[in-house]
């Protein structure tokens, strides 16, 4: 028998939101599976009257707005002691079967800490592409996904808060989030990592869809988002020694070039983020990871073995090595490309990511005479300084990434065509076989 869930509902205004919410809760879930909490923030509009008029909810009343780390700590306390906990936003539309699968993914190893569903948004690479013109045509293509599948569950260093199932012995364990983060944001990154370091994971899971209008009210006011949002930022960095963009550091532009991996390295590996989609696409495959920051390398080595450095490998070999855009970033990229070169398998490769320096956006800003504002590195290559570079390897592929160009760049670009035919690339890839 699966646990029982407590769904801590947090709320301020848009009231209609919350009722579609609630509406869909109440027709997609078992009754017996589930308690409805919800924190109210001192909403203005009818949410309150709305509230107390429900006979199925816990409801507090706050006096004021306390934020969102603030409200779901209220609800977690007022939780049955033995249920597990799913913070779910009032901005959310829950679907069939939704609460099954995220409670039977949750149990289906001790060690699995918080779950989290696949929506309509992106971020985080926590979207599902369904295709549909309305609700009635959203609930039924998620009927069709939501059947609970083990093979769509997906090992991630972070999960989204708008909706996230935890079970109960972790929170008894990590007790609440971190109120520092008030009013909101970055407490669920914060959050994901607290379950990490206490040993346990989390999963994605794909084989739950939800649908998400993502942050109706509190991104309104930008004035008022970014303070806040850079606050928590700064806050973040300084208790666990990296920043929160680490979560989207991902060699997306890598994982075409990628064709039946057995062992890959994952060079400049930071916290794992990329490593993990590795693990998703390639469950085959042996992965590992070099990061030399030891606080990044400490949440990585979580997920795969990470070495510190290239030097503390001894006696292995690698069909593929992920580099990135690390290229940009070395102090001495013939030395680098040398050593790392040690470490492939014969008829191995080299997969790496640059910002094309004589791409038109570019080229532009130094005819205008703003060079402060090239999207340029420390190193700056073209394709011709990455054919130098690796001339030595035995074939080198180059796969190019295009920009949408306005028609000022257009102009520009059809007129230097003919002295290079990489302008209209931002991004390039190449792939250097040994």
């Amino acid at each position: 028998m699966q646990a029982k869930v407590s769904i801590i509902i947090l709320t301020y205004n848009n009231l209609n939101l919350t009722k579609q919410c609630l509406k869909s809760i109440r027709k997609y879930t078992p009754k017996d599976s589930y308690e409805l909490i919800i924190i109210d923030n001192n909403s203005t509009d009818h949410t309150k009257e709305y509230l107390q008029k429900q006979k199925d909810i816990k409801v507090i009343f706050n006096k004021e707005n306390l934020g969102f780390p603030k409200g779901c700590n209220i609800g977690i306390n007022i939780a049955q002691k033995d249920n597990d906990i799913l913070l779910l936003n009032n901005d959310t539309i829950v679907t069939s079967n939704w609460l099954e699968n995220l409670s039977k993914a949750l149990h289906s190893n001790p060690l699995i800490g918080a779950v989290g569903p696949v929506c309509n948004n992106f971020e985080n690479a926590q979207g599902l592409n369904l295709t549909y013109t309305n609700f009635n045509e959203m609930q039924k293509r998620a009927q069709e996904n939501n059947h609970s599948n083990k093979n769509k569950w997906e090992l991630k260093a972070f999960l989204i808060g708008y909706c996230l199932l935890i079970k109960r012995k972790v929170i008894n364990q990590i007790q609440f989030l971190d109120e520092n983060y008030t009013p909101g944001y970055i407490e669920d990154n914060d959050l994901s990592l607290t379950i990490i370091k206490a040993g346990y994971k989390l999963l994605l899971c794909h084989d739950v869809y939800i649908y998400h209008y993502l942050g109706t009210s509190f991104r309104k006011d930008l004035s008022k988002f970014y303070p806040i949002l850079n606050k928590n930022r700064a806050y973040f960095q300084k208790k666990w020694g990296f920043n929160t963009f680490l979560f989207d550091e991902k060699k997306q532009y890598s994982y075409p070039l990628i064709d039946n991996p057995k062992k890959i390295l994952d060079y400049n590996s930071h916290i794992g983020v990329n490593a993990l989609a590795l693990k998703y696409k390639f469950p085959k495959a042996v992965i590992e990871g070099v990061e030399k920051n030891k606080s990044q390398r400490l949440i990585c080595s979580k997920f795969i073995k990470t070495y510190s450095s290239l030097k503390k490998i001894v006696n292995k070999k690698y069909d593929y090595i992920l580099i990135g855009n690390y290229l940009e970033k070395c102090d001495n990229t013939e030395f680098f490309l040398k050593e790392i070169s040690e470490y492939l398998n014969d008829g191995g490769f080299i997969i790496g990511e640059v910002t094309n320096a004589s791409s038109i956006k570019n080229i532009m800003p130094l005819l205008e005479s703003t060079a402060n504002n090239l999207n340029l590195n420390k190193n700056n290559y073209t394709i011709h300084d990455i054919k130098n570079l690796l001339k030595d390897f035995q074939t080198l592929n180059f796969y190019f990434w295009y920009t949408s160009l306005n028609e000022k760049e257009l102009e520009l670009a059809s007129i230097l065509s003919k002295y290079n035919n990489y302008l209209k690339y931002i991004y390039f890839t190449f792939k250097a076989q040994k």
